[in-house]
């Protein structure tokens, strides 16, 4: 079981930055791909960004890619996404989310365990 809590997120104007981190419990957590959602009001939840467990492989949505990016500390058992200049439609709530399969996926259903979601809003 693994429990995800993420934290970081405000209030930007356009082409600033924030750093979210999702802090996990579990002592498997080092085990697990994980990846970051968002989903914007009226929207579906889609997909951000991929880790592999060792932190070696990561991947991400086109359209946040050179933007945005993922990392993961093994020894503070945290997740981050370190986000580069933000547009309005970045608008979301981000969530962290592991999962127990061993590839990389990019589709929710895929992830097993989810964060509560944390509010990054960008202003225009």
């Amino acid at each position: 079981q693994v429990q995800l809590v993420e934290s970081g997120g405000g209030l930007v104007q356009a082409g600033a930055s924030l750093r979210l981190s999702c802090a996990a419990s579990g002592r498997t957590f080092s085990t697990y791909p994980m990846g970051w959602f968002r989903q914007a009001p009226g929207k579906e939840r889609e997909f951000v960004a991929h880790i592999s467990t060792s932190g070696g492989v990561t991947y991400y949505a086109d359209s946040v890619k050179g933007r945005f990016t993922i990392s993961r500390d093994r020894a503070k058992n945290t997740v981050s996404l370190q986000m580069n200049k933000l547009k309005p439609e970045d608008t979301a709530v981000y969530y962290c989310a592991a999962t127990t399969r061993t590839s990389l996926v990019v589709t929710s259903s895929a992830y097993d365990y989810w964060g509560q979601g944390t509010q990054v809003t960008v202003s225009s």
